[in-house]
Formats: structure tokens, C-alpha cells, sequence
């Protein structure tokens, strides 16, 4: 989704508490109130400035108000009828006052603001009566948090290495307000005939007497985020995230339970699949289902190369990477950088040579489609930013949010918040490229070529993957003549952070897109990955008793 957006830097006067904004198309802190949240949340945030200050105590040096107006509606159907819709709608406040400076503040244990329900209407009083009662709970915890966090710096010989807040430019960003757009009653037909659609096709109606559970669902979702700040910072912008799925249950004859789902998301309604393409990846959801109950079980456990889709890359890297390239603050006492597995990995390998990742929250379309965890100005009041994280192998940058870490002083944009709750850095549109991109039969041919120089017989090809990154389709490739079987009860073993570092062989040049709802929507963008060893094992996943009689015809 496009947003025009204006930029304004602004330069605050040193040693008051006044600033000076610059004019950009009349776009100024004046332009702002004119919103009736923005008005009420400046204002109030002006009288705080002044007056929140009790006797014989420090003054805040830094306030915060951000408010999500959050409004969700979703509709859900189970075995070709609609169950449930839901449309919801509320505004949260939340209040961080900091006290002591730039270099060692409040911040301290649980002690991180304070959270209001605001009113839904643009009333400025009530909206400024929950700011002020959320302000003077904020500024009181954090009181007492920088009087326990400095007693608690007292047990350490170390000083921190790195300053607990940083400075920031101020700018002025007021994106367009942002609405639910769908198509509520075409939606509602739409996810209950997909729940249905094992009673309904005809290839599919011997098999629909096995079918346990079968359900479809869509959400849309719209947060219109408000933010102030006492450095002169003004924030509207909007977190749009629409969702579609379907997903299927069964249980092979044996009692293992088998499950498949397919979703996609995007930025509006209409980034979504139409009816057809909808209807035609749930059709293969069932049949792949149907395929599985007569698959064989994987028996035994198998060490060699894997080819990974980049659907199932995907997940990998949201695992195994992501999480370890973002910059969480050490524990207080500890000289680490940073926290996870790349902790200690700064300008190490961590990936082959021949592949960079770079988290771009500004890139808002890739190949025609919505970007999910893109956005322009991130929920610091920090500017988005390109931030190259692996160049050829070498971890050479962190994401980082408002907390420096060592060697990282200032925010690189990527402070993020769910609904109500505080910011922390986190990815946002994470981007894997391989200098030598091969087509998928090229990487196919050297899986192969791989397995023979081993003497192996056969091979593994994962084309999806579940939760703990559990293979859902995972075919077993003879190596003599390329043909594909279809497996189950496979778990995949020993597939970590080493791996990443050293045993990915070759890389795809088909770029596939995954956007991953939830409070903080990411997008990761992977090609196939081979790895040259991985290993597979049966699960041990206990088997249920089947279904003691059939369900209605």
C-alpha cells in the first residue's frame, strides 16, 4: 500500500524545552492538531512538560504517548457453514516517562509505562484525562524503577556497556488514516463454501468420509498508531494486515494425526487470492491430505542433503536467523553485545560466502505483491531504514531499536510494538539473495549429484514445513531416476544456527514471499535452499484411536 509521506526534520533548541520545526508544504505540528487524537495527546504532553514534576524529585527527561486505534473483523466456518464473525474495535493509550538521562535511565524490570483504555470517540477531554491519569502512574513507577535499578548497579564492578536510551532526530510524519476495506458478505460466502469444499468435489467425495476437521477463516485488521514524544516527534501512520486461509484434518489408518493448511496476507483485500485461486489451493490442500493418509511412514533416520522450497526457507530463516539478528539488551552485569546465538558473532560467518540478507522495512511491494511488515517510520518515531545484517556471510550490522547495545549506539529504525505494548526492535521485511542464484533443476540436479558422490540411494525434497519447522510435505527422491514419493511422520533434526553457517550449499534464484501475521507482521523473502546435511527421523508423535464411527454422510 502506498503512503505518501512527509519528512520533517526538526531541530530542537538546546537547554529548553521549546523547538523549532521545520516547513515542509505546511506540514508542521500545527498540520497535526488538527486530528483530534494528535491535538489531544500534544497538548497534554505540553502540560506534562511543565508541570509533571514532584517536590524534591528529578524531572522527566522523556515522555511518550502512542495510541493504537485497533479495529479487526473476522469470519471463520467449519465443514462448509459459517461459525463465527467477529468485528471489534477499541483505542489503547500507552504512557512512558523516563527519568535520569539519555545515558542511564528508569528503565528497570516490569517498569516500562503505563496502559489505558482511551475513549473510542474524538472526545479531547477524555482522551486528555486518560493521558494524564496514565502519566501520573507512568512518572511514579518510574521513580521507584531508577532508585531500584541504580541500587541494583551498585552489585557490579562493571559499568553498562552501552548508554540505556538513545537520541534521536525528531521528525513530524501524518500518514493517511487507514480503514477496513472488504467485502464483508462475499468473504462470509466465500470461507464457508471453502470449509465445505470436501463435500463438494467430486474427486474429493471418497475421501471426505476421513476428513476430521475442516476449516476457513479471514481477518482483516487496521491499527491507526498515534505518536508524540517531548523531542518534538509527531507519528500517524497504519498497520494493515488482511488474512486468508483454509486448513484440513485427518487421521491415517494407523491413528497418526495429518494436517495441512494454506493462508496468505497482504496489505489489502484485494492482495488477497480471488474466489478461483482460492478455491483451487484448498482443493490441493485436501487432495495433498488425502495423498498422505496413503503415504508411507519415514522408518529410517536418514543424514544427507535436503532441498528446501523457499516456502519451507522461509520459515527457516524466521526460526533460525531472525531472532539472533536483532539486538535485545544483555542482562545488566554481563559485557555481551547483545543476546541469542549471534551474540558473539559480529563480523563472523554466520551464513557461505555467497549469501547477503538485508532487512528493508521501507520496501513496500515485492514482484506485485503487499508487504506485510513494511513500513516508513518505525514505532520509536525512528525513520525506517535498509539495514544489511549478513554481506557476504559476515554478520556485519544488528537491528536495532531506541536500547544501544556496544558498537551500536542509535536506533537503525527497527523499534516495533504490538497493540499496547511496549517497542522493541525486530525484523520487518528480511531479504535473502545468493550471489550465484541457480534455478530450482539446477538445484535439484546437485541434490542429486550430492547423494550419488555419497552413495546414498535416495534423498528429501520439503516443499512445506509446520510449527518447530515440521516437515507437512516432504517427498523422498530416488536418486537412480528422479521420482518423487510422498512421506509422513518425519521430523527434521540438528537443523540450527551451524547449519546456516555451513551447510547450506547452493541457493535458488526463485524469490518466495511469505508475509507472517500477527502483532508485529513480518516478511521474510527466501529462495530454495539445499543443505548438504540435515537429518530426518520419525517422529514420535504418539498415535490416537481413530474416530469409532464414520461422520454423517
Amino acid at each position: 500500500m502506498k503512503k505518501k509521506l512527509v519528512w520533517l526534520q526538526i531541530a530542537l533548541l538546546a537547554g529548553c524545552g521549546t523547538s523549532i520545526r521545520a516547513q515542509e508544504n505546511g506540514n508542521t505540528d500545527a498540520e497535526a492538531r488538527r486530528s483530534p487524537v494528535l491535538r489531544a495527546m500534544l497538548e497534554e504532553l505540553d502540560r506534562s512538560k511543565q508541570q509533571l514534576q514532584l517536590q524534591n524529585m528529578q524531572r522527566p527527561f522523556f515522555i511518550e504517548y502512542r495510541i493504537d486505534d485497533a479495529a479487526d473483523w473476522s469470519a471463520g466456518a467449519n465443514y462448509g457453514a459459517l461459525t463465527n464473525e467477529r468485528d471489534g474495535h477499541q483505542r489503547v493509550l500507552r504512557v512512558i516517562v523516563r527519568v535520569g538521562d539519555y545515558a542511564a535511565d528508569s528503565k528497570f524490570g516490569r517498569s516500562d509505562g503505563e496502559v489505558q483504555l482511551a475513549a473510542l470517540d474524538d472526545d479531547i477531554p477524555a482522551l486528555r484525562y486518560a493521558l494524564w491519569s496514565a502519566t501520573d502512574a507512568a512518572y511514579k513507577g518510574a521513580l521507584r524503577a531508577y532508585a531500584e535499578k541504580q541500587a541494583a548497579l551498585k552489585r557490579f564492578e562493571t559499568p553498562p556497556n552501552a548508554r540505556d536510551f538513545s537520541k534521536e532526530p525528531a521528525l513530524i510524519s501524518i500518514a493517511p488514516l487507514q480503514h477496513i476495506e472488504i467485502d464483508r458478505a462475499e468473504w462470509k460466502k466465500r470461507v464457508a463454501e471453502l470449509s465445505g469444499l470436501f463435500t463438494m468435489d467430486r474427486g474429493l467425495a471418497v475421501f471426505s468420509k476421513d476428513i476430521q476437521y475442516s476449516n476457513a477463516s479471514v481477518r482483516a485488521a487496521v491499527v491507526n498508531r498515534y505518536l508524540v514524544n517531548s523531542e518534538g516527534t509527531i507519528v500517524r501512520k497504519a498497520v494493515v494486515d488482511y488474512t486468508a486461509g483454509v486448513s484440513a484434518g485427518t487421521q491415517a489408518d494407523d491413528g497418526m494425526h495429518l494436517d495441512r493448511s494454506y493462508s496468505k496476507s497482504s496489505t489489502s483485500a484485494a492482495g488477497l487470492e480471488d474466489a478461483r485461486t482460492m478455491r483451487q489451493k484448498a482443493t490441493r490442500v485436501l487432495e495433498t491430505l488425502r495423498d498422505l493418509r496413503a503415504a508411507p511412514v519415514v522408518a529410517e533416520e536418514y543424514h544427507g542433503p535436503v532441498l528446501l522450497s523457499g516456502d519451507a526457507s522461509a520459515d527457516v530463516i524466521r526460526d533460525l536467523l531472525l531472532p539472533n539478528v536483532v539486538a535485545a539488551k544483555p542482562d545488566m552485569g554481563t559485557d555481551a553485545r547483545t543476546r541469542g546465538a549471534y551474540a558473539s558473532s559480529f563480523k563472523g560467518h554466520v551464513m557461505p560466502e555467497f549469501m547477503s540478507v538485508t532487512d528493508d522495512p521501507t520496501l513496500a511491494i515485492f514482484e506485485g505483491r503487499g508487504l506485510t511488515g513494511a513500513y516508513q517510520v518505525d514505532d520509536e518515531g525512528v525513520k525506517g531504514q535498509a539495514v544489511p545484517v549478513i554481506e557476504k556471510g559476515k554478520l556485519t550490522n544488528y537491528l536495532i531499536g531506541r536500547e544501544p547495545v556496544k558498537g551500536f549506539p542509535a536506533s537503525n529504525g527497527h523499534g516495533r510494538a504490538p497493540t499496547a505494548q511496549a517497542a522493541a526492535p525486530s525484523g520487518a521485511v528480511l531479504i535473502l539473495k545468493s550471489s550465484a542464484p541457480e534455478t530450482p533443476a539446477e538445484l535439484e540436479r546437485k541434490l542429486l549429484a550430492i547423494a550419488k558422490e555419497g552413495g546414498r540411494e535416495e534423498v528429501y525434497v520439503a516443499e512445506t514445513l509446520g510449527p518447530h519447522m515440521t516437515p507437512r510435505l516432504l517427498y523422498r527422491v530416488n536418486v537412480k531416476n528422479g521420482k518423487r514419493e510422498l512421506v509422513r511422520g518425519a521430523e527434521i533434526d540438528e537443523l540450527d544456527q551451524r547449519s546456516l553457517r555451513s551447510d547450506i550449499v547452493a541457493a535458488g534464484d526463485d524469490a518466495w514471499v511469505t508475509n507472517y501475521p500477527g502483532a508485529i507482521p513480518v516478511t521474510v523473502i527466501s529462495p530454495s535452499l539445499l543443505f548438504g546435511d540435515v537429518t530426518i527421523k520419525r517422529a514420535n508423535d504418539e498415535q490416537h484411536k481413530l474416530p469409532y464411527y464414520p461422520p454423517p454422510s
